[in-house]
Protein backbone atom coordinates (compact mmCIF):
# COMPACT_ATOMS: atom_id res chain seq x y z
CA UNK A 1 0.00 0.00 0.00
CA UNK A 2 2.89 2.69 1.31
CA UNK A 3 4.61 1.51 -2.73
CA UNK A 4 1.00 2.58 -4.26
CA UNK A 5 0.54 5.74 -2.65
CA UNK A 6 3.96 6.91 -3.62
CA UNK A 7 3.11 6.17 -7.19
CA UNK A 8 -0.02 8.01 -6.99
CA UNK A 9 1.77 11.12 -6.06
CA UNK A 10 4.95 11.06 -8.36
CA UNK A 11 3.85 12.75 -12.07
CA UNK A 12 5.35 12.45 -15.66
CA UNK A 13 6.78 15.29 -17.71
CA UNK A 14 5.70 14.42 -21.62
CA UNK A 15 6.90 15.34 -24.67
CA UNK A 16 5.40 18.36 -26.22
CA UNK A 17 5.80 16.56 -29.62
CA UNK A 18 7.60 13.46 -31.73
CA UNK A 19 11.10 14.02 -32.48
CA UNK A 20 14.58 13.63 -30.75
CA UNK A 21 14.77 14.09 -26.75
CA UNK A 22 17.77 15.87 -26.14
CA UNK A 23 18.65 16.64 -22.46
CA UNK A 24 20.98 19.26 -23.22
CA UNK A 25 21.38 22.96 -25.00
CA UNK A 26 24.51 21.53 -26.91
CA UNK A 27 26.80 18.19 -26.90
CA UNK A 28 29.32 20.15 -24.92
CA UNK A 29 26.89 22.04 -22.07
CA UNK A 30 25.84 20.02 -19.04
CA UNK A 31 22.42 18.59 -18.63
CA UNK A 32 19.66 21.34 -18.07
CA UNK A 33 18.66 19.31 -14.93
CA UNK A 34 20.27 15.59 -13.36
CA UNK A 35 17.76 12.80 -11.12
CA UNK A 36 17.24 14.41 -8.29
CA UNK A 37 17.58 17.74 -9.16
CA UNK A 38 14.71 19.90 -7.63
CA UNK A 39 12.81 21.65 -10.26
CA UNK A 40 10.08 24.55 -10.26
CA UNK A 41 6.96 24.42 -12.30
CA UNK A 42 8.10 25.63 -16.23
CA UNK A 43 11.59 24.68 -15.96
CA UNK A 44 13.10 23.22 -18.71
CA UNK A 45 14.41 19.57 -18.68
CA UNK A 46 15.24 19.45 -22.50
CA UNK A 47 14.43 19.33 -25.93
CA UNK A 48 12.75 17.71 -28.33
CA UNK A 49 13.71 18.72 -31.63
CA UNK A 50 11.68 18.05 -34.85
CA UNK A 51 12.83 18.49 -38.39
CA UNK A 52 15.67 20.85 -37.04
CA UNK A 53 13.15 22.96 -34.84
CA UNK A 54 13.72 23.08 -31.06
CA UNK A 55 10.66 22.62 -28.53
CA UNK A 56 11.43 23.16 -25.11
CA UNK A 57 10.67 20.55 -22.07
CA UNK A 58 8.85 21.80 -19.65
CA UNK A 59 7.84 20.99 -15.85
CA UNK A 60 4.35 21.07 -15.54
CA UNK A 61 4.38 21.35 -11.03
CA UNK A 62 7.43 21.81 -9.28
CA UNK A 63 9.31 18.63 -7.29
CA UNK A 64 12.29 16.75 -7.54
CA UNK A 65 13.18 14.30 -10.98
CA UNK A 66 13.05 10.70 -9.39
CA UNK A 67 14.43 9.47 -12.94
CA UNK A 68 14.09 9.85 -16.94
CA UNK A 69 12.33 7.84 -18.20
CA UNK A 70 14.07 8.15 -21.90
CA UNK A 71 17.64 8.51 -22.99
CA UNK A 72 19.59 11.24 -24.45
CA UNK A 73 19.19 11.32 -28.06
CA UNK A 74 16.34 8.62 -27.76
CA UNK A 75 12.77 9.15 -30.46
CA UNK A 76 9.90 10.11 -28.12
CA UNK A 77 6.50 10.67 -29.59
CA UNK A 78 3.99 13.11 -28.75
CA UNK A 79 2.93 12.77 -25.29
CA UNK A 80 4.88 10.15 -24.19
CA UNK A 81 6.48 10.26 -20.55
CA UNK A 82 9.70 11.46 -20.19
CA UNK A 83 10.77 12.03 -16.71
CA UNK A 84 9.28 11.25 -13.22
CA UNK A 85 8.39 13.25 -10.63
CA UNK A 86 8.20 13.29 -7.27
CA UNK A 87 6.60 15.98 -4.58
CA UNK A 88 9.00 17.84 -2.58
Amino acid sequence: PEEEEEMAETTTIKAPAPGTFYGRPSPEEDPYVNEGDRIESGQVIGLVEVMKNFIEVTADSSGVLESFLVENEDRVEAGQDIARLSPA
